[in-house]
């Protein structure tokens, strides 16, 4: 997945609606297929083309360890000495004087006490709904590569003629078991 540089173009936001086109190949993985693009990319392929079609979406959510005290007074020293030195800094660099270098310091040791306080207070009131850390993803089961019905040949040579799909019939009227 690949996200647009702030420096490129902005361009309109297209509505949400399914590719249209073939069935290019089917993969396991998005690496698999992220590197089926990479490969047509290099031929020289039209890759604005294709678009890579992730199927049966599934929501997985990997516990990441056990909360406690301890844990959950460090997580919230830590965010608020993060917003500490944040309002800190913002106080040295619009202080009259210039030589508020201490207000940071004590900016970051508040922002951790009221940080660990009200994480404290947070857990204990939350503390038998959740009591574990875990991290949520949403990964499909299969990806695969659409492809405009004009150039699927050409990706097909491109890619070795390997394709994770059945092939199709040349001839669909013919019959199917010649005897």
């Amino acid at each position: 997945m690949s996200n647009q540089s702030l420096f490129s173009r902005r361009r309109p936001v297209l509505p949400p609606v399914l590719p249209r086109g073939e069935v290019l190949a089917t993969y396991g993985t998005y690496a698999d297929a992220q590197a089926a693009v990479d490969t047509l990319a290099k031929a020289d392929f039209p890759v604005k083309q294709l678009s890579i079609v992730g199927n049966d979406l599934k929501s997985v959510e990997r516990v990441t360890g056990k909360l406690t005290y301890g844990r959950v007074a460090l997580a919230g020293a830590a965010s608020g000495a993060w917003l500490g030195i944040f309002f800190g800094i913002l106080f040295f660099l619009f202080s009259p004087t210039g030589s508020s270098l201490p207000f940071v310091f004590a900016a970051l040791i508040m922002g951790a006490g009221f940080g660990m306080l009200l994480g404290i207070v947070s857990y204990a009131i939350n503390r038998r709904r959740r009591d574990f850390t875990s991290t949520m993803q949403v990964i499909a089961t299969s990806y695969q590569i659409i492809v405009d019905v004009e150039l699927v040949n050409r990706a097909r040579n491109v890619l070795g003629g390997v394709s994770n799909e059945p092939a199709a019939p040349s001839h669909p009227e013919a019959p199917a078991n010649p005897e």
